[in-house]
């Protein structure tokens, strides 16, 4: 198994930064792909970026290109999410995901085997 645990989340002005942290804990050398997702109050979870086992490649959903920028830290089995020029619709929670057994470039949650418990970014206007 597998443990994700969601970091760096808070309150921030619009315009802000926040740098999201996930530490993986367990048998990490089962992970492959992992990504952010979010969450808003009333909506569907979707992904926000994800990058690949060894992080040289990466993929952005249109609302975080330019402004967020995803990588990991194989070593010390942490994944962060840098957001910039935050916005009032970047609220909502983002849990952190990895996949098992092969690298899937997906954008699907069921594509996803392992998720964090979350963590709530809210941008004030």
């Amino acid at each position: 198994q597998v443990q994700l645990v969601e970091s760096g989340g808070g309150l921030v002005q619009a315009g802000g930064s926040l740098r999201l942290s996930c530490a993986a804990s367990g048998r990490t050398f089962t992970i492959y792909r992992m990504a952010w997702f979010r969450q808003a109050p009333g909506k569907e979870r979707d992904i926000v970026a994800s990058i690949s086992r060894s992080g040289g490649t990466t993929a952005y959903a249109d609302s975080a290109k330019g402004r967020f920028t995803i990588s990991r830290d194989n070593p010390k089995n942490v994944m962060f999410l840098q957001m910039n020029s935050l916005k009032p619709d970047d609220t909502a929670v983002y849990y952190c995901a990895a996949q098992a057994v092969a690298d899937r470039l997906t954008t699907a949650v069921m594509g996803y085997d392992y998720w964090g418990q979350g963590t709530q970014v809210t941008v004030s206007s």
